[in-house]
């Protein structure tokens, strides 16, 4: 029996295909034992607002080159308020808001007491899950020897998960190397994220690319007829 595998940094309350991206395997690895990045995913995300796109951004602290994102520390707890009042005034008018909006809050809550950015990307992504019905394992990469290069890395990981196929977003088309997990018995398929249906959303014009919390308040239980993967 085929056995799928996905590794990809935490992101904060990610897109809909980030979710796509996970039910679509049968773990998912949080990659955060590497560098992180400024001006990223790690810690900032969209929504949808009457003046147009707001990024929603935790504030962290980088205090040296090679930082990893596992060792990223959070510097105000009240960043979690903060959000979720934004996102409250923006999306109250939204059809399913009354349906989420105690849960969600209540997230918010539970994650402003975390101190790491790793912590609350994982809540978010596990409590975004629950609700999407996606079952699939998601464990960390801190569970596995990393050696090598990046891609070698990759490979490791996927070996030791006992995978057969790693499944990859298109962004690391740039730099993976097929042949070294062919090598090691891994097949390679890639991700894509092009084809989603549009669905009733609040300001437009429509956007894709902002954060989940954005189909559950507008779709409610009709979200998996927006995604691509069910």
């Amino acid at each position: 029996m085929t056995r799928k595998v996905a590794v990809l940094q935490s992101n904060y309350v990610p897109w809909k295909g980030y979710f796509d991206l996970i039910r679509s395997v049968d773990e998912f690895i949080l990659y955060d034992e590497v560098q992180y990045t400024k001006n990223d995913w790690r810690n900032r995300n969209r929504i949808k607002t009457q003046t147009g796109v707001q990024w929603l951004t935790i504030p962290v602290r980088q205090d040296r080159l090679g930082q990893k994102i596992s060792e990223t520390r959070v510097v105000d707890s009240r960043w979690a308020a903060r959000h979720w009042r934004t996102v409250a005034n923006n999306y109250a008018r939204a059809p399913h808001f009354e349906k989420y909006a105690a849960m969600v809050e209540a997230w918010y809550s539970e994650a402003g007491a975390c101190e790491l950015l790793s912590d609350i990307n994982a809540f978010f992504i596990r409590e975004v899950c629950a609700i999407l019905g996606i079952t699939t394992h998601i464990s960390s990469s801190r569970d596995y020897e990393l050696e090598g290069d990046r891609v070698e890395r990759l490979v490791g990981i996927c070996r030791q998960a006992g995978a057969d196929v790693y499944l990859s977003g298109p962004a690391a088309s740039d730099y993976l190397d097929e042949t070294l997990f062919t090598s090691a018995g891994v097949s390679v398929e890639w991700m894509q994220y092009d084809g989603y249906p549009e669905y009733p959303q609040l300001f437009p014009p429509f956007a894709h690319g902002v954060s989940i919390l954005d189909l559950l308040f507008n779709a409610g239980p009709e979200h998996a007829a927006f995604m691509r993967v069910r």
